[in-house]
C-alpha cells in the first residue's frame, strides 16, 4: 500500500498494525513526519511502515493499492490528471485504490476567509471534477460514497475537545488565533451539517484488478472491521 499525504500517520499505522499491510507513506510536513516516525517505533512498527517526506508526485515503485485522505482538495484541479497518471504509475491496471477528500455538490469556490486565514490555495471539488484524476487512466469507479454527517460528528468532537484546551491554545498561540480556529471548527462543522461541503470516498481500480468485491457486504466482511480505539486525532487537525 501506498499512502500520499499520509498527515500524523494514524491510518498507515493502523493498517499496518490491524491487517498486516506494508505501507509507504508519503507527506511533506517534516513535523507529521517526525511525530509518525515515533509512533511507529512506539508500536513496534517501523519495519512495516516507511514514512517518507517527500512530495506525493516523486511516489515511485510497484504496490498492490494507493490511498489517499484529505490531500486532493490541495493538489489543484489542473493537476488531477497528473495525479491520475502518478496513481497508474504505481498501481497499473491490477490495482485498486481509495480517495477520500471534501468536496461540493457543483463548482463554487473556496471561502475568502478560509482560503486566506486556513486553507491557503485548497479548493474543495465536485464528484465531476474529482473523476477527471481516473478517466484518462481508464480506472474503474467502483463506489462512492457521502459521509457528510459522519464529518459534521467529527467536527463537533474536535471542537469539544478544542474548547477543552482553548485556554491551553490560546496562552500559546494568543487570543487571535484561538478564536479563529473556534470559528473554524464551528463553522465547519455547520457547513457539514447543513450540506454546504461533502465528504466523499471514491473507490477505483485498474481495469484488470482481480480483487473487486460483488457487494459492499461482500467488501465488509473481507475487512473484517476492528475498531480505532487506538488511532490519535490530534484537537486541532
Amino acid at each position: 500500500m501506498v499512502e500520499a499525504g499520509c498527515g500524523w500517520g494514524a491510518l498507515s499505522l493502523y493498517m499496518a498494525r490491524e491487517y498486516g499491510v506494508r505501507v509507504k507513506a508519503y507527506n511533506i510536513s517534516h513535523e507529521q513526519i517526525v511525530f509518525a516516525r515515533n509512533r511507529a517505533r512506539e508500536q513496534g512498527l517501523s519495519g512495516e511502515v516507511e514514512f517518507i517526506e517527500d512530495d506525493y508526485r516523486n511516489i515511485h515503485g510497484h504496490f498492490d493499492a494507493f490511498v489517499s485522505v484529505g490531500m486532493l482538495e490541495h493538489v489543484g484541479v489542473e493537476h488531477y490528471r497528473d495525479l491520475g497518471r502518478i496513481i497508474h504509475k504505481v498501481i497499473g491496471d491490477s490495482g485498486r485504490g481509495l480517495l477520500h477528500f471534501i468536496g461540493r455538490n457543483f463548482p463554487k469556490p473556496i471561502n475568502l476567509w478560509i482560503q486566506k486565514r486556513i486553507f491557503p490555495g485548497a479548493y474543495p471539488p465536485s464528484l465531476r471534477e474529482a473523476l477527471e484524476v481516473f478517466e484518462a487512466q481508464d480506472f474503474s469507479v467502483l463506489d462512492i460514497e457521502n459521509l457528510r454527517p459522519h464529518y459534521a460528528l467529527t467536527l463537533r468532537h474536535w471542537l469539544d475537545r478544542f474548547e477543552y484546551s482553548y485556554d491551553l491554545v490560546a496562552g500559546r498561540r494568543g487570543e487571535e488565533f484561538a478564536r479563529m480556529w473556534r470559528l473554524y471548527l464551528a463553522g465547519s462543522m455547520v457547513a457539514f451539517n447543513l450540506g454546504t461541503l461533502q465528504l466523499f470516498q471514491v473507490v477505483f481500480a485498474g481495469h484488470r484488478c482481480s480483487t473487486v468485491p460483488w457487494t459492499r457486504n461482500d467488501g465488509n466482511r473481507a475487512i473484517e472491521r476492528k475498531p480505532m480505539d487506538d488511532v490519535w486525532i490530534p484537537a486541532m487537525c
